[in-house]
């Protein structure tokens, strides 16, 4: 049986592994227990999702969108004030996004997040996320590539 983490990195390190996979499991709920507060900021967009109903409207959003959403882990770094992640988003276009109409099409786009935390606290501050939003876009053949 292993053994609960014990130290703030490790303890930093489980929470956002929860995050992530509650994400994928669609398991929301999950998802908003491992944060402080939440907070979402997409770099490539400006978009930012801050508190329980920016939060939740940007879930059901995306998922609407990509029903089938998910991410997969590539590398995690520790840093003094998070946890850094790579990782690879990937999904089906089956419904609206800002407008644009399904295209069907799957897109795979490696991402890196900062997950941030207030001194001392395992639960997530902010997930800031970095990606290239051209790179989904041109899979999705909303642009040319």
């Amino acid at each position: 049986m292993a053994s609960a983490p014990t130290s703030l990195g490790d303890r930093r390190a489980a929470v956002v592994r929860e995050h992530m996979e509650s994400e994928n499991r669609l398991e929301f709920e999950a998802t908003l227990r491992t944060f402080a507060h939440p907070r979402y900021e997409l770099i490539a967009t400006g978009e930012v999702f801050d508190g329980d109903e920016a939060v939740r409207g940007y879930y059901a959003a995306s998922r609407a969108a990509f029903p089938d959403q998910r991410n997969r882990v590539l590398a995690m770094h520790h840093a003094d004030a998070g946890v850094i992640v790579e990782f690879e988003l990937m999904g089906t276009h089956r419904g609206p996004m800002r407008g644009i109409p399904a295209t069907g099409r799957d897109f795979v786009c490696r991402m890196v997040a900062l997950f941030l935390f207030e001194d001392g606290s395992d639960r997530i501050a902010c997930e800031r996320v970095y990606f290239d939003a051209a790179t989904i876009l041109r899979q999705l053949g909303l642009v040319p590539g």
